[in-house]
């Protein structure tokens, strides 16, 4: 075991590299400043693309992150360029939130406040402090999350609303895209805020923040982890009756690690003991959405059974950390067969040997989806990530 645990960390630190060298060489704009908004499966650079606050917030985590396993100056700059485009651009000063996206030339295109993007900000600038000590990154870290407990914070009935108007108001479009349902509650909402805070967590110890952390994976417990099925429950309206929806084996699998990891944070024994056993049983759910080849499909519609029939590339980098983080639970080495058919799975269909970083997915019959390969939605975040977690639990 322990051979093929070493060959695996000598895989993913080639890949982390890969993957980071990737966006140090293609996403930088060179023309407008900041980062390319998209390049898309061919490589081909769209510079007057819009550039999206989660890009760049992941960005700015990717390489600060990156950076402290990589020990290379270079990841470091980029984390740099990252952070100052986002104080420069993003950061409103004004009404203290961050604009959802911006034109090709930095001025503001859609100035909501989308709770989700303020998460990663938070997420990215506490990472930035720990690499970096910069103040700026750690005081815009502690406005944000006052921002949110201020504004979005629910204290009739807990959890957190999802989005804004520039300067605060009620919205009527509360999505974070075309394909979310438009509630006012959402799990994938609630789990980034949970990251972002734990983050801050990790370089300002503030005992107020650790007490909204715990009150934040009990709303979790609470509401979005359905017991019976092991799947999440994903939107609400503001009085917590559910709006069902699809099964997202991706958000299964990645919450059932980060929310331990965010638990174990907080030192609660009972919120870990109980985030333990939802590790394993979000992962046993998420089981019913494996290929035989390894790979993870994308949703299920309960409603009519029809699964769809997609591996995107995010969830099978959320599957490696998920089953990793199963077998360190339980001992049960099945969990790590898992990972390790998928990562193959990966090298195979998913990795751009040619120009690099990972396509956005495959179709069922493993013709290439033909969207983004950096953008609104493509970021060197749950790829990234997957490497450096399961780096660091191979060397533990």
């Amino acid at each position: 075991m322990s051979t093929k645990l070493n060959h695996l960390k000598t895989e993913l630190t080639t890949e982390l590299n890969n993957i980071l060298g990737y966006w140090s060489e293609f996403t930088i704009d060179i023309e407008n400043d900041g980062f390319i908004g998209q390049i898309d499966y061919n490589n081909h650079k769209n510079y007057q693309a819009e550039k999206g606050s989660v890009l760049n917030a992941r960005i700015l985590w990717a390489f600060s992150s990156g950076y402290q396993l990589t020990k290379n100056e270079e990841h470091k700059k980029i984390a740099k360029r990252a952070f100052d485009y986002i104080v420069n651009h993003f950061y409103d000063a004004e009404f203290g939130g961050i604009f959802w996206s911006l034109n090709h030339d930095g001025t503001p295109k859609d100035t909501k406040n989308q709770i989700y993007a303020l998460g990663f900000v938070i997420y990215g600038m506490s990472e930035y402090y720990a690499i970096s000590k910069e103040e700026k990154a750690l005081e815009i870290a502690i406005s944000l999350y006052k921002t949110i407990q201020k504004y979005s914070y629910d204290p009739i009935h807990k959890g957190y609303f999802e989005a804004f108007t520039r300067d605060w108001q009620p919205i009527d479009d509360l999505r974070l895209s075309d394909k979310d349902a438009n509630e006012k509650k959402t799990m994938n909402t609630h789990l980034h805020i949970v990251e972002g805070y734990v983050n801050l967590y990790k370089v300002w110890k503030d005992e107020t923040l650790r007490k909204d952390i715990i009150e934040l994976l009990e709303v979790v417990d609470t509401y979005f982890i359905n017991e019976k099925t092991g799947h999440l429950r994903l939107f609400f309206d503001e009085n917590w009756v559910e709006k069902p929806d699809v099964i997202s084996y991706g958000h299964d699998i990645e919450a059932a690690w980060l929310l331990l990891q965010c638990a174990e944070i907080t030192e609660d024994k009972n919120l870990i003991d109980r985030f333990k056993k939802h590790a394993i049983q979000l992962a046993d759910a998420a089981k019913e959405g494996i290929d035989k080849d390894g790979g993870l499909w994308y949703e299920l519609k309960p409603e009519n059974n029809e699964l769809v029939a997609e591996k995107h590339s995010w969830p099978q980098a959320e599957l490696m950390i998920g089953y990793f983080n199963a077998w360190q639970l339980s001992g049960d080495e099945s969990y790590l067969e898992i990972v390790l058919k998928n990562w193959n799975f990966v090298k195979n269909h998913i990795i751009d040997k040619q120009n690099g970083e990972w396509y956005w997915g495959v179709n069922a019959d493993y013709s290439l989806m033909q969207k983004d390969k950096a953008g609104f939605w493509k970021c060197p975040y749950h790829n990234s990530r997957a490497c450096i977690e399961l780096i660091h639990r191979i060397e533990d």
